[in-house]
């Protein structure tokens, strides 16, 4: 890919803070746009003296003004977890409507590409299993998590509106989940809050009966991924994950082996519409991008807990 300048929303997230790294590693210029509501400066703090970075501290549900060319526009700013959307949830639905208009507004003006990251919880509680994106999704409009849904929803039909009456160069990628270093220790996610409560000794708190399943992509795989859907000319929404599927219970005892503590599990209810199963298919990714993940469970989970260790107080 020629190098570029490219616009990042929510750049100071935990899989902005990863991309933002990754594009300055191949010579691209960073623009990243945070109002830091869930992300983190310190996320961004080893790029501060890079030539080729920029930081704007900006809220992308107002209009965005960035001087200059632009090649690139990456709309990743949301609130991303179930703690943050449910803390934040008109915040949570400016970022996905204002915020895609907004985005996409720029990407206008400066005759550049746009890429939206979109997620997998547009299936909501699926009725189909794995998911595929042909998949239109099993949604409560009205449900606590529909802030989150059906925002990322209608950017998605916002994106595409865009890409069909102003011939926006667009892409769309739905991202499953995904767990690394540069979490932040209390976004209420399953990884993250699991490691901690591991490494003190705590009870593992679990949602349900726990036979729920999920599937985990660690956040290496995923950059990669996003970064070969930039590369391409396909409109459409692809699936980034891991189809290796696995049950919460299973999940709890290989983060319990890998610390070395003995796990207490302590069961509590199921949140309304939590759906039941996640599993994505990348039929789609595989024949497109020629992209698989190539991180298992084990080596990415040791890697993130080595990052907690380190990092889990500060």
């Amino acid at each position: 890919m020629e190098k570029m300048r490219i616009v990042l929303t929510g750049g100071a997230g935990f899989i902005g803070s990863h991309l933002t790294a990754f594009l300055l590693d191949r010579g691209h210029a960073v623009v990243v746009i945070d109002n830091f509501i869930t992300g983190r400066r310190k996320n961004l703090q080893q790029f501060i003296e890079t030539p080729e970075f920029e930081l704007i501290e900006h809220d992308v549900s107002n209009y965005i003004d960035v001087s200059g060319s632009v090649d690139f526009v990456l709309h990743f700013a949301s609130p991303a977890s179930p703690i943050d959307y449910l803390r934040y949830p008109i915040q949570t639905m400016k970022a996905g409507a204002l915020g895609t208009l907004n985005s996409l507004g720029l990407s206008k003006k400066k005759k550049a590409k746009f890429f939206l990251a979109s997620t997998s919880e547009v299936y909501g509680d699926p009725q189909v299993h794995p998911q595929k994106e042909d998949y239109w999704g099993y949604v409560n409009p009205i449900g606590p998590r529909s802030v989150y849904d059906e925002s990322k929803r209608f950017a998605e039909a916002m994106t595409m509106a865009y890409h069909t009456h102003h011939a926006i160069d667009t892409r769309i990628v739905r991202i499953f989940n995904t767990f690394g270093p540069h979490m932040r220790p209390d976004d209420g996610r399953v990884i993250p809050t699991f490691i901690l409560q591991c490494l003190k000794g705590k009870p593992v708190t679990i949602f349900g009966t726990g036979e729920q399943t999920r599937s985990f992509c660690y956040i290496t795989d995923l950059v990669e991924g996003i970064y070969k859907l930039m590369n391409t000319d396909y409109h459409y929404p692809v699936n980034i994950g891991n189809p290796l599927e696995i049950g919460i219970n299973e999940l709890a005892s290989i983060i319990g082996n890998i610390i070395g503590s003995e796990i207490q599990i302590e069961y509590k209810e199921l949140p309304r519409d939590d759906p039941q199963c996640r599993k994505p298919d990348i039929s789609k990714a595989k024949e497109l991008l020629s992209w698989q993940p190539k991180v298992d469970l084990k080596t990415g989970l040791s890697k993130t807990i080595a990052w907690f260790r380190k990092n889990a107080g500060k």
